[in-house]
């Protein structure tokens, strides 16, 4: 849950919730560099930093995490869960992101061009936990 903590009113500065939520936690918190980066970058944000043209900014305060493996569950984790924290396929939250957010809209627009990478990382995600059951 704490990926989405910039969509809280009082933190929403520039209406991008993963640059909001890491801005909140790097400043106001002082919170451990990988999970501001985590929390910046979750679910492929740059992509969608670019619709907003603050894909720049993102990337210059908070630069991709390059271990994938984290990056990827993290993934898997916000994208095979619902808003209200029931579990569901990729396929299904993409859309009913678009649903909610309007297949034109900013939102809309970012999900659908980044569906391909979402589902690659939920299958590399499922085959290592297939691969490695605990």
């Amino acid at each position: 849950m704490l990926h989405d903590v910039g969509y809280a009113p009082r933190l929403a500065l520039t209406g991008f919730h993963p640059l909001d939520g890491a801005r909140f936690l790097r400043d106001v918190h002082g919170a451990d560099e990988r999970l501001t980066l985590l929390v910046a970058n979750h679910s492929f944000a740059l992509m969608e930093a670019e619709e907003r043209g603050l894909r720049e900014v993102l990337e210059s305060e908070f630069p991709p995490l390059e271990d994938q493996r984290l990056v990827d569950a993290l993934v898997w984790c916000d994208m095979t869960t619902t808003p209200d924290g029931e579990p569901t396929t990729a396929e299904a939250r993409v859309a009913e992101i678009v649903s909610r957010y309007g297949a034109d809209s900013v939102v809309g627009r970012f999900i659908r061009r980044a569906s391909p990478d979402i589902f690659a990382a939920v299958v590399r995600v499922e085959t290592a936990l297939t691969a490695h059951p605990r």
